[in-house]
C-alpha cells in the first residue's frame, strides 16, 4: 500500500533544540506524523502529514470506553550517521497483541514499519546527534466511532508521533543515576486475566494515584505487588524489575498481569549470552527486603524503552526505607546498559539481529 507524504512548509518547521542543553523527555515533537485509518477491519490511507491536532467527535468511543493502545520505541543515530531502529517490528508485534486483548483491529507490521521509515526519513534532522539521546517514537491506536454503547468500535485511527529525548531519568555525563522506589500495598496495577499484559492507556491511569503518593513522599516510581495475594513483586510503574541475587539475575515471570517488555527480553537474552544465570520466577517482597538487608541482593534495576536501565538505590516498604548495597548503580546494571546502548547505536556487534537500518 503506497504511503502518501505531505511535507510541512518550510516556514512552519520548528527550530531544532540545542543538543548540548538538557533535553528532557517527551516535551518536544517533530514536524510530521504518520496516520492510517481503519473501517470494519480494513486499513486504508497510510500517510505522513505535518504534525497537528486530531479532530475527534465528542462521542468518539476512545473517550468513553478506553479502547486505546500505544507503544514506545527509539531510533538512534550511529557514529557513522546511519539511522538505526531497535527491535521496531517486535514493538509493532506487541502492539498487535494489545489490540487483540482490547478487541481492536490488527495491522500489517510491514506497513507500519514502512510508515516508521517514511516518518523518520522526513524528520531525520530531529534525531539527536548525541550518545544517550534518541528519537522516541509513539505509535498509538484509538477507537473513533461516534457512538455511545459498550462494544468494540468499527472505526479506528492509528498514528505515530516522534519526540527527541534524553534518558527518562536525568543522567549526568552518561552515568547511571540510581532512583528510589516505593512499594505499594494499597493500590494495584493489574490482575491476571485483566489487561496488565497489554499496553493500554487504562493501565497507566490506574497507576496514577499510587504514583502521585510516591512522588509526594520523594520516590521516583512505584513497585507493584500482585493483586491476588499481595505477596510477589510484579513490575515498576514504567519498567520491568530485575534483582541480582547471589550472582544470578532474577526477574518476575510473565504471568498475564505483567507487560512483556522489549527491553526486559533484551536484557535476559544479553545476560544469558554473556554467561549469566537468569531466573524467571516469582519473587516475594519478603525475599526482596530480606535479601537487601542481608546483602544477598546486591543490585536492583528497572528496564524499559524510555529509561533503558534504571538502577534502584532504595526500596521503601511498610514505612521503612532500605538501601540497596551502596546505593549506586552496580556492575550488572552498568554492563547491561553499556552493551544495550552499544548495540542500539551501532557501536557493538549485534548478535541477535535487533538493529535495522531505517535510512
Amino acid at each position: 500500500m503506497p504511503i502518501s507524504v505531505t511535507l510541512c512548509p518550510e516556514e512552519r518547521r520548528k527550530p531544532l533544540p540545542e543538543w548540548t542543553q538538557a533535553l528532557g523527555f517527551g516535551r518536544l515533537f517533530t514536524d510530521h506524523m504518520f496516520l492510517m485509518d481503519c473501517h470494519d477491519g480494513n486499513w486504508t490511507n497510510p500517510r505522513v502529514t505535518p504534525y497537528g491536532s486530531l479532530s475527534l467527535d465528542p462521542a468518539a468511543m476512545c473517550l468513553h470506553y478506553g479502547q486505546e493502545i500505544f507503544e514506545g520505541m527509539k531510533v538512534y543515530l550511529s557514529p557513522e550517521g546511519r539511522v538505526l531502529g531497535f527491535r521496531s517490528r517486535d514493538n509493532f508485534a506487541r502492539m498487535n497483541r494489545s489490540a487483540r486483548r482490547l478487541v481492536m483491529p490488527e495491522f500489517d507490521i510491514e506497513l507500519a514499519y514502512e510508515g516508521l521509515r517514511e516518518l523518520v526519513r522526513v524528520d531525520r534532522r530531529w534525531i539527536p546527534p548525541k550518545h544517550g539521546y534518541a528519537l522516541y517514537i509513539r505509535p498509538t491506536m484509538i477507537a473513533t466511532d461516534a457512538a455511545l454503547g459498550v462494544r468494540p468500535a468499527n472505526d479506528y485511527l492509528f498514528f505515530m508521533i516522534a519526540s527527541p529525548v534524553a534518558s527518562y531519568y536525568p543522567q549526568e555525563n552518561d552515568n547511571l543515576n540510581a532512583v528510589k522506589i516505593y512499594v505499594s500495598d494499597k493500590y494495584f496495577r493489574a490482575v491476571r486475566g485483566g489487561t496488565g499484559e497489554a499496553k493500554c492507556a487504562g493501565n497507566y491511569a490506574a497507576s496514577l494515584a499510587s504514583q502521585w503518593e510516591a512522588k509526594k513522599a520523594g520516590y521516583a516510581q512505584v513497585l507493584w505487588l500482585d493483586a491476588l495475594e499481595r505477596r510477589n513483586v510484579e513490575e515498576v510503574g514504567t519498567m520491568n524489575i530485575f534483582f541480582v541475587k547471589n550472582g544470578a539475575l532474577v526477574t518476575s515471570p510473565l504471568n498475564g498481569s505483567i507487560l512483556p517488555g522489549i527491553t526486559r527480553d533484551s536484557v535476559i537474552q544479553l545476560a544469558r549470552h554473556d554467561g549469566l544465570t537468569v531466573e524467571e520466577r516469582p519473587v516475594s517482597i519478603a525475599e526482596v527486603i530480606s535479601g537487601v538487608v542481608s546483602g544477598a541482593i546486591t543490585e536492583v534495576f528497572g528496564t524499559g524503552t524510555a529509561a533503558v536501565i534504571s538502577p534502584v538505590s532504595h526500596i521503601a516498604f511498610c514505612g521503612t526505607e532500605h538501601q540497596v548495597a551502596d546505593g549506586q548503580a552496580g556492575p550488572v546494571a552498568r554492563r547491561m546498559y553499556s552493551e544495550l546502548l552499544g548495540i542500539q547505536y551501532g557501536r557493538r556487534e549485534d548478535p541477535f539481529g535487533w538493529v535495522t537500518v531505517l535510512d
